[in-house]
């Protein structure tokens, strides 16, 4: 990492990461916390692009900032109003002084290990051998997975339908 675009591009990711998912536990309005989770998700996907996987960046803002976090605001447009606060409990202290051990464990671990570069070439990209080991060796498991899931939709749709 000594081109100097990429090593801002990771800092500036990591704060504004860090910064979303702190905001995702410290807000009151759970609207708001659903909002700084998907920035949270996008920059996750973001330091995926600096690691040179591709493809896990794509899934990562498909499945979490696309899907999952759309899921969440249309449960969250689904309850009612006074349900929406972000109340306290009991349990805000010890989870956030776990979360505290576990955040300098991390540190410790991050700071004391040998982070020595890679020399000579440069990560690949991911997306080429993933497709060509679909198509090619992994197609059978591939198209049943796909199968078993289509089956499966058309089984819940029939178990939730009225009958006439």
């Amino acid at each position: 990492m000594d081109d100097t675009g990429i090593v801002i591009a990771f800092w500036v990711l990591t704060l504004a990461t860090l910064g979303s998912a702190l905001l995702v536990v410290t807000v009151d309005n759970i609207f708001h916390a659903v909002l700084s989770l998907i920035v949270s998700f996008i920059g996750v996907a973001g330091l995926y692009i600096l690691l040179s996987a591709d493809f896990i960046a794509v899934a990562q803002v498909l499945v979490y900032a696309g899907a999952l976090s759309v899921l969440m605001l249309f449960a969250l447009m689904l309850t009612p109003r006074q349900a929406r606060n972000n109340a306290g409990n009991s349990l805000q202290v010890p989870v956030l002084m776990l979360a505290g051990i576990v955040g300098g464990l991390i540190a410790m671990v991050a700071l004391a290990t040998d982070w020595r570069t890679v020399e000579g070439d440069r990560f690949q990209t991911t997306s080429e051998a993933i497709g060509e080991a679909l198509i090619d060796k992994w197609v059978l498991p591939f198209e049943i997975a796909a199968v078993l899931l289509l089956v499966a939709m058309v089984g819940a749709i029939i178990l939730v339908r009225e009958d006439r």
